[in-house]
């Protein structure tokens, strides 16, 4: 038997791909091992410096949780901002008007192409230099401005390549009954294409939220992450175990967030499945209530 992707493995190749698993797994093993034995040797691994996190509410309130709450701040509006200006901006670049589309597509290709930093360190300077922004809020002002013009020229380019994959009767369908380019887009393609772009929208969603992190590296931007030199300096250089933790920090909340989108996703291919049912039936019904109507 075959599939689309590979042929199915015969006897010989399942007993070489178990050989082959097992011989991974103990590399894995063996290297897991020989980090573990290295953090022991530090003294990284001492109950010392993991136990703060649990028995030291302190840790939590004073750093932990205000820095979090600056991930999420910052993340938020950057999201806010960044998904309907990337929408504006995709559908710029779909316009049929020239005057329209070339300017919108060299503002997102500028854009695209300079790294995230280097525009929270621009955005950072032009504050410093032209406006009156307090040095307490010219971090996150950087980083979401830096956040939100790369971001959504990347949204831009999902937007595009989402509609551009639906099949080309759609539009001509909606321009046959008499809609505008303005009226196709809002209420044909755009809501069939959202189910093609989430998946890519929810990728760059979690890259936001982890991209917050630049700022506080580079701008001090009093983060999650950037809240590790000042556990560190209070609790012993417990660097690896407050890494960790914030590790996980991350994980929980990017895998709440591709969840959430995971839903949502299925959720929104059933509405479209359930109405692709619905409609047939009451068509259906509808005929055979004028049929009996005329009958009569």
């Amino acid at each position: 038997m075959t599939s689309v992707l590979y042929d199915t493995p015969g006897p010989r190749a399942k007993r070489r791909n178990i050989v082959y698993t097992i011989g991974f797994l103990a590399v894995l093993a063996l290297a897991a091992w020989w980090v573990l034995g290295a953090l022991d040797e530090k003294h990284q691994l001492d109950a010392d410096k993991w136990s703060p996190f649990v028995t030291d509410s302190k840790v939590w309130t004073t750093y932990l949780l205000p820095g979090l709450t600056e991930t999420l701040k910052a993340a938020a509006l950057s999201i806010v901002i960044a998904l309907p200006l990337g929408a504006l901006l995709g559908i710029g670049r779909l316009s049929d008007h020239r005057w329209v589309r070339v300017p919108v597509g060299a503002l997102v290709e500028f854009f695209r192409a300079i790294p995230v930093l280097l525009l929270m360190m621009f955005a950072s300077a032009v504050y410093r230099e032209f406006t009156t922004v307090s040095s307490d809020f010219r971090p996150l002002y950087a980083v979401v401005t830096a956040l939100v013009l790369y971001n959504a020229s990347v949204i831009a380019e999902v937007v595009r390549a989402g509609v551009l994959s639906l099949p080309r009767g759609q539009g001509d369908a909606a321009v046959a009954l008499g809609m505008r380019k303005g009226q196709t887009m809002l209420y044909v393609l755009l809501p069939q294409a959202v189910t093609v772009m989430l998946p890519a929208l929810v990728s760059q969603l979690v890259v936001i939220v982890k991209d917050t992190a630049l700022g506080g590296a580079l701008l001090g931007f009093e983060e999650l992450l950037n809240q590790n030199r000042q556990i560190t300096a209070n609790y012993g250089a417990n660097t690896i175990a407050t890494l960790v933790v914030i590790a996980l920090i991350y994980i929980v909340l990017n895998f709440a967030l591709t969840t959430f989108a995971g839903r949502l996703e299925r959720r929104l291919r059933q509405g479209r499945k359930s109405a692709a049912v619905t409609l047939p039936a009451q068509a259906g019904a509808a005929e055979a209530k004028s049929k009996a109507v005329s009958d009569a």
